[in-house]
């Protein structure tokens, strides 16, 4: 897989003040603040940068925290972890392995069968709903 590598301006360009904000400085959105923490549509959620598949609403499950959460990404190569030490915390970073995009972080306080939480920012996410038929 070929790596989307554009420039801070390119992306910029394309994406929302907060999207920028939180897929290339690795910002969170507020809590129960963001598009789909409550979506329960059948589809597929990609990255809003690069539009790569990264989970399936199949996956999908209320944390109560009020962000998207999901218990295993769509392909393994579809996202990567990194640890993140950053306000005085240890946690481990996910971001989309095709384009870099800041999407969240990975606890392992979610349910079987992997036993993970992947706990997303929804303004990182682009929804893409089944079609019918």
């Amino acid at each position: 897989m070929e790596k989307v590598q554009k420039t801070e301006q390119e992306w910029r360009e394309q994406l929302t003040d907060e999207e920028f904000e939180v897929t290339r400085k690795a910002g969170t959105e507020r809590a129960f603040s963001g598009r789909y923490w409550d979506e329960k549509g059948e589809g597929t959620y990609r990255c809003i940068c690069c539009g790569q598949a990264l989970f399936e609403s199949a996956t999908k499950f209320d944390s109560g925290t009020g962000w998207p959460s999901f218990w295993e990404p769509t392909e393994d190569s579809s996202v990567e972890t990194h640890a993140d030490n950053s306000l005085f915390m240890r946690r481990t970073e996910v971001r989309c392995s095709r384009c870099d995009a800041h999407l969240g972080h990975v606890f392992e306080d979610g349910p079987q069968p992997t036993g993970l939480r992947y706990c997303m920012n929804g303004v990182s996410l682009k929804f893409d709903p089944k079609k019918e038929g």
